[in-house]
């Protein structure tokens, strides 16, 4: 009976653990990773306001690859200099990416 018992244990954990193994290995699905992909696709975004002592940007954007639509969003900046660049009504082209738990842009440039 223990036999049995822990069989079936070990059965529906491995069942109930593959699909959350699976959703990582597919890029622009489930979690993203720190960085992205050097052939990410760049997003058109507009800069809505800059919070340089938060580290963070607002910016109006198209849809995501990761499925998010076209919205107004706060995001974290990979590197906080980044924020002296930027002002409000910016056209920019992004990359972004969850970063410990917030979409962060990882790679950004200006655009005309």
């Amino acid at each position: 009976m223990k036999i049995a018992f822990s069989t079936a244990c070990l059965i529906l954990t491995a069942a109930f653990s593959a699909p959350g193994f699976a959703a990582d290995d597919h890029a622009g699905h489930g979690a993203m990773h720190a960085t992205a992909p050097a052939t990410a696709a760049m997003i058109d975004g507009l800069v809505k306001k800059v919070d340089k002592p938060s580290g963070k940007v607002t910016v109006s954007h198209g849809p995501l690859p990761n499925g998010m639509p076209a919205m107004t969003m706060v995001f974290r900046v990979k590197d906080t200099a980044w924020l002296d660049q930027m002002k409000d009504g910016d056209k920019i082209r992004f990359t972004a990416a969850d970063v410990n738990g917030a979409m962060t842009l990882v790679h950004f440039e200006k655009t005309k």
